[in-house]
């Protein structure tokens, strides 16, 4: 018999933050919308939305204030920018990066920069996953991803997450001999805590199997690592500000 992942209590109390964790686009709006595009010179950061590859490149779509200058920022090599229309979209366009290449997104207006929390990871120059990590919540796929789009881990417990047909039915997910379901929201993104594992284990989402590999070696040191691991790519990556996070990206079907 399976038994529940979580008790009903810390389960609400974790499905609620990891829930807050990955608000839907249109809620961040909505919520932003509330406030002044200004306020004692804040200015929010830019949102990507989506990725498309091209010849030679990719181009990244996202939204950001009206009138306001988008950059992709790398700590080495050139920065990307263009700048966002009168409704706020903007198109970024990149040569394809030799290699793994992560970038910091930031709003400019004049002399003041509004980075963004996030990081926008390309693997192996966007043939890879093409993905925005979150320090403290659940990695978002930009690319074309499986069931199981991402595991994040700080060594303490794991964020599976994914992304559904918008309104589809509740995702079960299956790993350590514990079950559990989760409801995606209007953009079709979903996430659940899972209990830390050493791996490899087997976490099974909507029937299909995945052999998380562990945070091995990743999760030390300094610096961005990205190599493979099992049928995917590991990540070891520091937040602003934040300790060490290992993410695994699961391989497109």
């Amino acid at each position: 018999m399976k038994r529940a992942m979580f008790g009903k209590v810390v389960a609400a109390v974790l499905l609620s933050t990891a829930g807050a964790a990955c608000s839907p686009p249109a809620a961040l709006e909505a919520e932003a919308a509330r406030e002044p595009a200004s306020l004692a010179g804040w200015t929010r950061p830019p949102m990507i939305r989506s990725v498309q590859r091209v010849p030679g490149g990719l181009v990244f779509t996202g939204q950001a204030e009206p009138g306001t200058r988008v950059v992709l920022r790398s700590d080495t090599g050139p920065a990307h920018a263009a700048a966002a229309n009168d409704q706020g979209r903007f198109e970024i366009r990149i040569t394809a990066p030799t290699g793994n290449l992560l970038l910091r997104p930031e709003t400019q207006v004049g002399q003041n920069a509004a980075p963004a929390p996030e990081r926008l990871l390309i693997v192996a120059g966007g043939q890879g996953p093409v993905a925005i990590l979150r320090t403290g919540g659940p990695t978002r796929r930009l690319d074309r991803a499986p069931a199981l789009g991402a595991v994040d881990s700080d060594g303490r417990m794991r964020l599976a997450s994914g992304r559904s047909a918008p309104g589809g039915a509740s995702v079960e997910l299956e790993a350590g001999g514990q079950s559990g379901r989760v409801t995606p929201d209007a953009q079709g993104r979903w996430s659940l805590v899972l209990a830390a594992s050493p791996g490899p284990d087997e976490i099974r989402v909507g029937g299909r199997s995945f052999s998380w590999p562990g945070d091995g070696s990743a999760g030390t040191g300094a610096g961005t690592r990205v190599e493979r691991a099992g049928a995917g790519w590991r990540v070891s990556w520091s937040g602003p500000g934040a300790g060490r996070q290992v993410t695994w990206l699961p391989d497109a079907e």
